[in-house]
């Protein structure tokens, strides 16, 4: 993993909400536990996108806005350059079409492009009925290193592809997981799952986390646990 990363940053809480007025009491809740915040498509259509995201830079959050970008290469890199004048740091692309991963990398800025390789609520069965015959393994490898080779700064992927993404893409490449459940499985729409400890032992620089935090019965507390086993891993 990238070693200069402060351990409490490493843990991304998805403020999967619908409106600024949810989004308000969750950055309230967690305090200073969570300084890492995702927001995505969810937000988007109530209008109040950008009153959040300004909300958490007021506050001294870090933001990933996941928006996964996909369109002509100059559609992207225009609407790259204009997220660029917003306080983000992390931006997520799909992994495909190496013209317009390059065309996201290019108008980044200081934001740093992730490329979305295999979602983690897929799994062979999936990319199969797509007609794709590599393994999710396979894929996230091939993918990632066509984003590498176009400029992206990391990717998205399972934790349970790390180790491997690790060893192809070398120590400076990001790599950024979902679907963690510090548990084990819990029979929601995520397939390729890992604990926390486990991510980071395998490679991952960050987790997002989402569903495990929202409903703990409680948020902060669980927030807190998680930093705890990052710290044992990652240091920090």
């Amino acid at each position: 993993m990238t070693p200069t990363v402060p351990a409490r940053e490493r843990l991304i809480f998805a403020l999967d909400v619908s409106t600024a007025a949810e989004a308000e009491p969750w950055i309230e809740r967690l305090g200073d536990s969570v300084v890492f915040y995702k927001i995505g498509m969810e937000l988007l259509t109530s209008g109040d996108y950008f009153r959040v995201l300004e909300r958490l830079a007021a506050a001294g959050k870090r933001i990933f806005v996941d928006l996964k970008f996909h369109d002509v290469p100059a559609t992207v890199g225009h609407a790259i350059r204009g997220l660029s004048r917003y306080p983000v740091d992390f931006c997520t692309i799909h992994g495909q079409q190496p013209a317009m991963m390059r065309a996201a990398a290019e108008n980044a800025g200081a934001m740093k492009i992730l490329a979305v390789t295999v979602l983690t609520s897929m799994d062979a069965e999936d990319l199969a009925a797509d007609g794709i015959v590599r393994s999710p393994e396979q894929q996230v490898l091939a993918r990632s290193e066509q984003a590498q080779a176009a400029g992206c700064h990391g990717v998205i992927a399972s934790a349970l592809e790390a180790s491997a993404l690790r060893a192809v893409c070398g120590e400076d490449f990001l790599i950024v997981c979902p679907g963690i459940r510090p548990g084990g499985p819990v029979g929601d729409d995520q397939k390729r799952t890992m604990g926390v400890a486990e991510a980071f032992a395998a490679g991952a620089d960050y987790i997002v986390v989402g569903r495990p935090i929202r409903q703990a019965p409680d948020p902060r507390r669980a927030a807190e646990a998680m930093l705890s086993e990052i710290a044992l891993i990652a240091g920090g």
